[in-house]
């Protein structure tokens, strides 16, 4: 490390403060930076936190130690070790209802939570994994105007009224927003059922498939969606 005459570095009346408590002492200046912990600076310890994560929910969910081993190739000895730590997982347990996406969203997850639900969960087809891609951008979870939402066959009657009975305990509608427009694809059960109980808004989550797409819809809508931060 090379040295500085603090007289060519310090003005002079911070100079002799430090002359009081220090004179003639070789002194270490940190920089001001906090240090960080392995891999927070590459981001690769979050990355791995969020794998392990997931990891564990498959495996509460049915996924086998030799299926996950396969998907992620690790070994088996290092799957059961993820499965088995509970450490770093941000204290988050995946179920499919809305408070647990408010956690996972609240922890800067809401990606993670609907991998889980649209995998672990619907099960959906492999045309439906469109939701899970990584280039999508995903917005929630927030209350939002069921009379939005493109018909595509499903009735959606007007003058509805608020029903929050229970809301905690389903999930939150995946709603995706394309050219300017609403579709729900995954949960028609869902909404069909909100139909029914005559909900006006429900919580959500909208996924957006592109910039073009993102920057119109916080355009439109960024600012007058209310988010749901707590159940």
């Amino acid at each position: 490390m090379k040295y500085e005459n603090a007289n060519d570095v310090l003005p002079e009346e911070l100079l002799k403060e430090i002359q009081k408590y220090a004179a003639g002492k070789l002194l270490y200046i940190p920089s001001g930076e906090e240090k960080k912990a392995w891999g927070e600076t590459s981001g690769y310890r979050d990355q791995l936190q969020r794998r392990n994560l997931m990891i564990r929910n498959k495996y509460a969910h049915g996924v086998t130690v030799s299926e996950l081993a396969d998907e992620y190739l690790l070994s088996l000895d290092s799957i059961k070790k993820i499965i088995y730590s509970k450490k770093n997982d941000r204290n988050l347990t995946y179920f499919p209802a809305l408070q647990s996406a408010v956690q996972y969203a609240n922890a800067g997850m809401l990606e993670e939570w609907i991998q889980c639900y649209v995998l672990l969960t619907r099960k959906v087809a492999p045309i439906l994994n469109d939701f899970i891609k990584e280039e999508h951008l995903y917005f929630g979870v927030v209350k939002f105007p069921l009379r939005l939402i493109q018909r595509d066959g499903i009735e959606i009657e007007e003058n509805h009224v608020d029903e929050d009975n229970d809301v905690a305990a389903t999930p939150p509608l995946l709603i995706q927003y394309e050219e300017g427009k609403f579709y729900c694809i995954v949960q028609k059960d869902l909404l069909a059922a909100l139909n029914r109980r005559k909900v006006n808004a429900y919580p959500t989550i909208i996924v957006l498939k592109g910039n073009a797409d993102y920057k119109r819809f916080m355009k439109n809508y960024g600012n007058i969606l209310f988010f749901v931060d707590k159940v």
